[in-house]
């Protein structure tokens, strides 16, 4: 991942705050120039509407662009002292233009804040180390209805690599059965196979479908004479 890829990664733009911080807006992009490290170089930053950034250094006395900074082997001494100048100005924008948000896949983000309509029922992250991964449990009775988690595509579908956000969820173990032949649906993964099943929220499934399923994985989590 790219330096404007890690600082910006689970962040939004706000189109005001980006106007109102400067930024000029055009053809569905936003664009500035900033001059930083003494004025000896020129950060030029385009972002487009679903947030991803692009940005471009220039050494103004050559007027080239500084490519050093890109460099991992040269990430110490100078070029080391201009990437963390850049990397300082980038979080300065992120902080005063954009908006955090959970997850990373606009699915995701969707079928969170539809759980929350229907149910109240926030994300909880629960480990450190794994800041993309949530859970979202029954407040009754603290049992998990649906896990969000970061992994690794291959983890689901042989051959398939990159990193992708999925659901899990619980049914009864005849569903699982059937539903995982379909396409789209798989066996949990780090969960018990018999039981979940997990989902891609790359928007293959439709939003309606996936929330019949919260429906009946909540089904599990309610208190039953």
């Amino acid at each position: 991942m790219n330096i404007e890829g890690e600082v910006f990664e689970r962040y939004i733009p706000d189109s005001q705050k980006l106007v109102d911080f400067g930024f000029e807006y055009s053809n569905r992009v936003f664009v500035k120039n900033f001059r930083f490290f003494d004025n000896m170089f020129c950060a030029k930053i385009k972002i487009n509407e679903s947030g991803s950034v692009e940005g471009k250094i220039y050494d103004l006395e050559s007027d080239d662009e500084y490519l050093p900074l890109r460099v991992e082997s040269q990430i110490g001494g100078f070029a080391g002292e201009v990437r963390q100048k850049y990397i300082e100005l980038l979080i300065d924008i992120r902080d005063k233009c954009f908006n955090k948000k959970s997850f990373i896949y606009e699915q995701t983000n969707r079928i969170v804040d539809m759980v929350k309509n229907t149910y109240g029922d926030e994300p909880e992250f629960l480990w450190e180390r794994y800041p993309g991964c949530g859970v979202i449990r029954n407040p009754k009775t603290k049992k998990w209805y649906l896990a969000i988690l970061d992994v690794d595509r291959s983890k689901l579908e042989k051959n398939k690599e990159g990193l992708v956000e999925i659901l899990n969820l619980k049914l009864d173990p005849n569903e699982v059965i059937e539903i995982t032949k379909q396409k789209g649906f798989y066996p949990a993964w780090h969960m018990n196979k018999k039981s979940w099943i997990s989902i891609i929220l790359d928007n293959r499934i439709e939003d309606s479908i996936i929330l019949n399923l919260i429906e009946k994985s909540h089904f599990f989590t309610e208190k039953r004479k």
